[in-house]
């Protein structure tokens, strides 16, 4: 037990989620907010460079926002986990996140209060010992490509979701809005010319014999979590998710 002038010491743990856009990253990360005490997320969507700054497609001429090199502002997005680790706390800055269709999308109840218990549960028995956990939650469609975002994830969670679903999700969204707030359409075969490539990419020497679709993970990415989202729902993934988050911290 703490003293009560004794502030409990600070844990935090950086769970990444990622995977294709549509994959069901953001739907995952909000249901894993809502149930795990201290919890915050964390959107790399938000660290895109200003739109013009984003670099055009030296094939094809129109903006590529999927490209890894030039999609994310690697360095700030960097120095913002260094400082959510080392205090815990989520810096200021602006999110663009609520501006975006929120689909809602429903856990089983039972399942949901069975973990939400069950951290509630950690949490008072952490704080007996005088230690605070906070969860910090990472989803971003480029979340395994840069070496140090890797290294400071505490559990790394990929959703592997096939190409014809990932297509016919993308195909239904309005668009995307920017860090400006303006709305972002794909232009005609933007999915087949960018996104998709620039997906494979991304993620080629994250699993063996590059296969995205199919392969088992390499050492690039160790202790990746690979849950399959087209043969499990929101529920039994968010169950998936959750016994490795308890395995985290476990005493």
């Amino acid at each position: 037990m703490t003293s009560r002038t004794e502030a409990p010491k600070v844990r935090v743990i950086l769970v990444g989620v990622g995977g294709a856009t549509c994959s069901g990253k953001t739907t995952l990360a909000k249901h894993l907010r809502s149930c795990l005490p201290n919890s915050f997320i964390i959107h790399q969507d938000d660290f895109a460079p200003p739109q013009e700054l984003i670099p055009y497609h030296p094939v094809y001429n129109v903006q590529d926002w999927d490209d890894p090199t030039g999609a994310i502002d690697w360095p700030r997005l960097n120095a913002f986990l260094r400082e959510v680790k080392a205090t815990g706390v989520l810096p200021d800055h602006h999110s663009h996140d609520h501006l975006n269709e929120q689909r809602e999308v429903h856990i089983d109840r039972g399942i949901f209060d069975k973990w939400q218990q069950t951290f509630r549960q950690v949490e008072q028995a952490s704080s007996e010992r005088g230690e605070k956990i906070v969860w910090a939650i990472l989803d971003g469609f480029l979340l395994y490509w840069d070496q140090a975002v890797i290294d400071s994830l505490d559990v790394r969670i990929f959703l592997r979701v096939p190409h014809d679903i990932l297509k016919a999700r993308r195909d239904v969204r309005h668009g995307y809005h920017t860090a400006e707030g303006t709305l972002w359409r794909d232009p005609p075969h933007y999915w087949e010319q960018i996104v998709y490539p620039a997906y494979l990419r991304a993620h080629a020497d994250i699993f063996q014999d590059g296969d995205v679709e199919s392969g088992e993970p390499t050492e690039k990415v160790k202790g990746l979590v690979v849950i399959k989202g087209n043969e499990t729902g929101i529920a039994e993934t968010f169950d998936q998710v959750c016994q490795k988050l308890a395995l985290e911290v476990k005493p």
